[in-house]
């Protein structure tokens, strides 16, 4: 834990307005992340990506199809966790 993650001490009270703060930075972050992937790989870049192949088939074409999928599930797990060091952070319990 660093120094600016240390625990609301017990007994005193959450700041609510922060903690609302860091989860929509972490929600709003990792949809970029998805958006990006997703509708970015996907689709804008789809013919540079194709130059490249994952497993015989183009880059761009698995992306649109496994990639963003792949990417979305690892942004759950990242979202577990993220959300996890916030509550901790500023002393809400779930």
């Amino acid at each position: 834990m660093s120094d600016t993650e240390k625990p609301v001490a017990a007994g005193s009270r959450p700041d609510h307005s922060a903690y609302w703060r860091a989860t929509l930075t972490l929600t709003l972050s990792l949809l970029a992340v998805w958006f990006v992937v997703s509708f970015g790989a996907g689709i804008l870049l789809r013919d540079f990506l194709d130059q490249f192949s994952i497993g015989g088939a183009p880059l761009g074409f698995w992306f649109a199809q496994q990639g963003a999928i792949y990417v979305f599930v690892v942004l759950i797990f990242i979202y577990c966790i993220g959300m996890n060091r916030i509550a901790r952070k500023h002393g809400i319990k779930g």
